[in-house]
């Protein structure tokens, strides 16, 4: 028994360490990846790169949450996954906020600058994804993250559509309309992540609480 034990929890062990190395690659990439598109959208008056580069931020910020519980129990993964559908929802949010005044200021952005960001970062989140591929069914905790980087391809697609879009029409309109679907798939993703967090906060009974130690009677010297 002892021995089905420990090669048990030399089982658990060497997950957490891989899943640790794959979150860690993840991460940096994204960090990354975000200081370039940030920069980017910002030279290139790119609602589209903007988005991206904040769901970049996002996505580090996610890994950073992910690692800090992937040695812990499945309460506190269940936990650290509503965190990260909050911060999906929040820059969902702030990017609908930028897209309402970008409709009102419009400024047409650079295609060439949108096209060439937008494949690079769809070179770096294919990595991702296929680094997270195999953790995808391993906990929620994993799970979590997959969505997220499954998300990322289909916005990088998004981004260069708009490029040739806006390089088409000579119309900021494509990249404000990128934006906007951006929003929607921040939001329905956070949504979605939430619910499994819920339903794994409801099917993971709380930890006891500790009790304190009673006090030893004191002895009469009488």
């Amino acid at each position: 028994m002892d021995h089905c034990c420990n090669d048990k929890a030399s089982a658990i062990d060497r997950l957490s360490d891989r899943q640790t190395a794959t979150l860690r690659v993840v991460l940096v990439l994204n960090a990354a990846m975000f200081v370039v598109e940030l920069g980017a959208g910002l030279l290139a008056h790119s609602m589209a790169l903007l988005a991206d580069s904040l769901d970049m931020l996002g996505d580090a910020l996610v890994y950073g949450f992910s690692l800090y519980v992937v040695r812990r129990g499945p309460i506190w993964k269940a936990r650290a996954a509503v965190a990260k559908a909050g911060l999906m929802a929040l820059f969902g949010l702030f990017v609908l906020g930028q897209l309402a005044y970008k409709v009102f200021h419009p400024q047409l952005p650079i295609a060439d600058t949108m096209s060439a960001v937008g494949g690079l970062a769809l070179a770096a989140n294919a990595i991702c994804f296929a680094l997270l591929w195999r953790h995808r069914a391993e906990d929620i905790n994993m799970r979590s993250v997959w969505v997220c980087s499954r998300n990322d391809l289909i916005a990088n697609l998004s981004v260069i559509l708009a490029a040739a879009g806006v390089w088409f029409t000579r119309s900021p309109w494509p990249d404000f309309l990128v934006g906007g679907l951006l929003c929607t798939l921040f939001l329905r993703s956070a949504a979605h992540v939430a619910r499994d967090a819920r339903t794994e906060l409801r099917q993971t009974p709380s930890l006891p609480h500790a009790t304190r130690p009673v006090p030893a009677p004191e002895r009469n010297h009488s």
